[in-house]
């Protein structure tokens, strides 16, 4: 019988069975997926070799582990049976905005509830998540709530009053590098450079920076002055960017992002 039942086979839902299965944290035989009325779980099924389940009672039959990974405007619509079908099940949902109470309404008998922010990056095993319960998690679904979270790379334990600012951060972030490495391609291009030596350049050196900065383990500042001479080509590129406040741009990003998560919260 399958472990780790998934509802929702999505892109998430994929990233959490592609990392299980390739750190051999658990077999195809007990991983389990359900999504509905669109084909993505027997997609996911078909490439990965776990369970597909047509129903949610197939699913939720046997399994221990519950991960909710359908979009999160579907929580108000979920079926109302889940109710009856997660009692005394551990159910870790990825539901972005949807908070510990909230969720509480949809699984009310759950062994134990926990949220989760994952990002992105998460799809190639370099993720980010942070995690929450509604009560504090006994040392074996402690441990199982790590070994998944693990598929997708680090995670940290906190609590849930921090989670609008982690979607903000961590949860969003990925979208605002993504955003400062096609202006840095862009850029590229006007200063001179053919379309394809600027994306190659842009990408290598957002790649190349970020794994320094996680290998050095010091702050981003000392590499920062590690680059710049006095009055050379990158200090003069950092005093237009002192000049614009792109660091008070990013402040006003993440306060727009985690206000936007607050709101997302509340509806």
């Amino acid at each position: 019988m399958p472990k780790i039942a998934f509802l929702g086979a999505g892109n998430m839902a994929s990233a959490f069975v592609d990392g299980l299965l390739g750190r051999r944290a658990a077999q195809a035989a007990e991983l389990m997926c359900y999504g509905g009325a669109d084909a993505t779980a027997a997609t996911l099924a078909g490439r990965t070799g776990i369970g597909h389940a047509t129903s949610i009672e197939q699913l939720l039959e046997g399994a221990d582990t519950v991960v909710v990974a359908f979009k999160p405007q579907h929580l108000a619509s979920a079926d109302p049976r889940l109710a009856q079908l997660t009692a005394g099940k551990l159910v870790i949902s990825i539901l972005a905005g949807k908070k510990l109470a909230t969720l509480a309404h949809t699984f009310p008998a759950a062994r134990h509830l926990v949220r989760v922010m994952p990002n992105t990056p998460g799809q190639i095993g370099a993720g980010m998540s942070a995690w929450c319960s509604h009560q504090p998690l006994p040392a074996s679904d402690r441990a199982m709530v790590e070994k998944i979270l693990g598929a997708l790379g680090k995670f940290v334990a906190v609590e849930e009053t921090q989670m609008d600012a982690i979607t903000a951060v961590s949860g969003s972030g990925p979208a605002y590098v993504f955003e400062f490495a096609a202006a840095l391609r862009d850029a590229a291009v006007a200063a001179g450079l053919a379309p394809d030596v600027a994306h190659t350049l842009a990408i290598q050196t957002v790649l190349g920076s970020a794994q320094l900065l996680a290998q050095k383990s010091i702050e981003p500042e000392i590499l920062r002055n590690q680059v710049t001479s006095p009055n050379g080509t990158t200090y003069a590129g950092l005093q237009r960017m002192a000049a614009r406040d792109f660091r008070g741009m990013m402040r006003e990003t993440v306060a727009a992002a985690k206000a936007r998560s607050e709101e997302l919260s509340r509806e």
